[in-house]
């Protein structure tokens, strides 16, 4: 473990791109040689991890990228995976419809569904949890804030456990049988949580024995790096995207300014949106959460009628 500052953090985030470009090899070199070279970079296709995969192979250039096809990425991410070479594609054991009837729909973030999950499953052994999520004991830790109490009573259950079954085994199952370990793309001004891990571990977390060597990068540097290298990257940049993850995810688009996410896929991807919408029955649970999920001109025209 190598605990970090927040006035290192805050250097680093600061730093110039041939320094970070400097840094984050020398991390990767080490994390490489202390596993004698048996790692892999999780490749999703997204632009930070072409530019991982870039930096690694800069050093190592045997180095496996592995993607996770959960049947529910961009057509553009998937034709860009396909012709990276050396890339090994993995798949859950579930599909994603399954997934969701098990477990739930992801909504507003990981934590919330989280906790919305423990208090919807209610059992005897999980007492404590619930009067945590409900800030019953003195921390309030863990409690599910007001706003999103209605959730519990929703009509569809909630869960983040998408992602554990639909990415994170199939990659535990890669690494167990390959006996490799992950260097990942992430970078701490994705969320609060990658934040504090960068703080609790730095860019390798050796109780994990896994590497984050991009985490003191800012968007920024990463379109400096494509741009510094000509680096070729998936065209779903191109029509306006920038994240790139599973299209049913509906982490954070209560957040969004219109159009957003769903109301743009209506446009670039009419297919994938009819798919969310009416076969995930995505637009039911949108609706709950009064979220826009119409095209955004249908929207707007729907917006006009009720005034009048």
């Amino acid at each position: 473990m190598s605990k970090v500052e927040m006035w290192q953090l805050q250097q680093r985030l600061g730093l110039d791109l041939d320094v970070k470009i400097k840094l984050t090899k020398r991390r990767i070199e080490d994390f490489y040689k202390s596993n004698d070279g048996e790692v892999y970079v999780a490749f999703s296709g997204g632009k930070d991890s072409t530019v991982l995969l870039h930096l690694v192979r800069s050093l190592f250039p045997e180095v496996e990228g592995v993607f996770a096809d959960t049947g529910l990425e961009y057509p553009e991410i998937k034709d860009f995976v396909k012709q990276t070479e050396n890339i090994t594609t993995i798949r859950p054991n579930k599909c994603f419809i399954q997934v969701l009837k098990d477990y739930g729909y992801p909504v507003i973030s990981k934590n919330v569904s989280r906790y919305v999950r423990d208090l919807q499953n209610s059992t005897p052994n999980n007492k404590r949890t619930r009067d945590v999520r409900l800030g019953k004991t003195k921390s309030k830790v863990g409690t599910l804030p007001k706003k999103w109490k209605y959730l519990v009573d929703a009509p569809f259950k909630c869960s983040e456990r998408c992602c554990d079954v639909m990415k994170k085994l199939p990659f535990k199952r890669y690494e167990t049988k390959y006996k490799k370990h992950p260097i990942i793309g992430t970078m701490v001004g994705e969320s609060r949580t990658r934040k504090l891990n960068y703080l609790k571990t730095g860019c390798i977390n050796h109780n994990k024995n896994m590497a984050m060597p991009l985490s003191f990068w800012t968007e920024k540097d990463v379109w400096a790096y494509i741009k510094k290298y000509n680096l070729e990257y998936s065209k779903i940049y191109d029509v306006g995207e920038k994240r790139t993850g599973c299209i049913f995810c509906m982490f954070g688009v209560h957040l969004e300014k219109e159009p957003n996410r769903f109301q743009r896929m209506a446009i670039t991807h009419p297919q994938l949106y009819d798919y969310c919408m009416n076969k995930l029955d995505l637009k039911d649970i949108l609706k709950y959460l009064k979220v826009s999920y119409k095209p955004f001109i249908q929207t707007k025209l729907d917006n006009i009628t009720l005034t009048k």
